[in-house]
């Protein structure tokens, strides 16, 4: 239970490790790699191969949801490309072949191209997942080189006239409205403060209309009727009074709202202060109580927490091991898998040899020939025994000449 609960533990560690994002980088890969099937012509091509062959979506690798499919898609889609890349008389698998010899099969053409396979075998046979992506995308990969398939780049976006006249315009129109702004804050400021305007500071040239710019000397008295200008000024004094209407920003209002909002607060205060005082009064005694309390629970957990001290420096010391020991086992399960992939490479041509061995064709042929040097054979004999005969009666012909000879020359 305690080895249960470290491992899941550990995988905890490793999964807040993650970055929250990490999870959606599977979707990215597998992105990608659609786009670089459809840059290799897998809808038409890869789909001719057989009728189980077929088009796939773009997050079809990303989560196991039906292994056998999957895995009868990956292996032929992975065949295909080791085709179209790496080996040109690479056998498509079949839905019946054995999973183990397929997936060496592919990895060992990974191998041959010096590619990295850091993860068991039999992590493939999902179908689907990381491990899938990763061996596909390196096909793929493989596959556009051979075609000699190239990125270009794209060309400028011609800019638009109109586009950019608009653009500014817009723009124009936002500085016009941060001065208008500006102006009405300035106009406010003029009419809180009543700053009156400096008539002797205006020119004389824009009084009189752009006539001559001589002085006036020639009027030395006013030709006006005081009655009439007493008229007029009682005609266009209502029209000269200046009314503001009530705003909630006028700073007047809000004096009055807090004037009003102090008198209820100092009204309000005389009744709830006595009760605040008298919350303050426990609120004081119950501290006290929890820190006296509180002492006594220390005094009390000392003893307690040096041992959970102890312990914890204990545990940390054997966390410490184990992840010694750990890495030991993970370089030894490694140097395991190898040595697996290795024997699963040895076994497969072991079996490839036996089948060629039990295969009666060869024997048959061994027989024939047998049969056949065994026929020459005889014939050889005879032919051997044909030509002792005929050596043997030649001997004794001459033998018999010699000693018809030797008889004349007695004679």
């Amino acid at each position: 239970m305690e080895w249960k609960e470290d491992g899941e533990e550990k995988k905890n560690e490793e999964v807040s490790d993650r970055s929250p994002a990490q999870k959606y980088d599977l979707y990215v890969l597998s992105d990608e790699l659609s786009d670089k099937l459809k840059l290799l012509n897998y809808e038409e091509d890869y789909a001719k191969l057989a009728p189980s062959c077929r088009t796939v979506s773009r997050e079809y690798f990303v989560k196991s949801t039906n292994i056998g499919e999957q895995f009868f898609i990956f292996t032929t889609l992975s065949a295909w490309l080791i085709q179209k890349s790496i080996d040109p008389t690479f056998i498509i698998p079949q839905e019946f072949d054995d999973p183990n010899g397929t997936i060496l099969s592919i990895l060992s053409a990974l191998r041959s191209k010096n590619v990295s396979i850091a993860f068991a075998p039999n992590k493939l046979k999902t179908g689907a997942g990381e491990q899938c992506l990763y061996v596909l995308d390196k096909l793929a990969d493989f596959a556009l080189i051979a075609g000699q398939f190239c990125w270009t780049k794209a060309d400028p976006v011609p800019e638009d006239d109109e586009v950019d006249e608009a653009v500014n315009r817009i723009e124009i129109t936002a500085e016009e409205f941060d001065e208008g702004e500006q102006m009405d804050v300035a106009d406010d400021d003029d009419d809180d403060n009543e700053i009156v305007m400096d008539l002797k500071a205006i020119p004389s040239s824009k009084i009189t209309g752009g006539e001559s710019q001589q002085p006036l000397n020639g009027i030395l008295h006013s030709d006006t009727n005081v009655n009439s200008w007493k008229l007029e000024v009682e005609r266009v004094a209502p029209r000269l009074k200046v009314t503001f209407e009530k705003d909630s920003k006028d700073w007047r209002m809000h004096l009055g709202q807090i004037r009003s909002l102090q008198k209820t607060v100092a009204e309000l205060l005389s009744t709830t202060e006595p009760h605040l005082e008298s919350i303050s009064k426990e609120l004081d005694k119950t501290m006290g109580r929890i820190i006296n309390r509180e002492k006594h629970f220390n005094s009390q957990l000392e003893p307690v927490l040096t041992k959970f001290c102890h312990a914890k420096e204990r545990m940390t010391e054997v966390e410490e091991k184990y992840k010694e020991i750990s890495s030991g086992i993970l370089d030894r399960t490694q140097k395991l898998q190898r040595v697996n992939d290795e024997l699963e490479q040895i076994k497969q041509q072991i079996d490839e040899k036996s089948l060629r061995n039990s295969d009666g064709v060869p024997m048959l042929r061994l027989k024939q020939a047998l049969q056949k040097m065994e026929s020459e054979i005889l014939t050889m004999n005879v032919q051997i025994s044909v030509m002792e005969q005929s050596l043997l009666q030649s001997q004794l012909k001459n033998l018999a000449a010699y000693n018809a000879h030797l008889q004349d020359l007695h004679i």
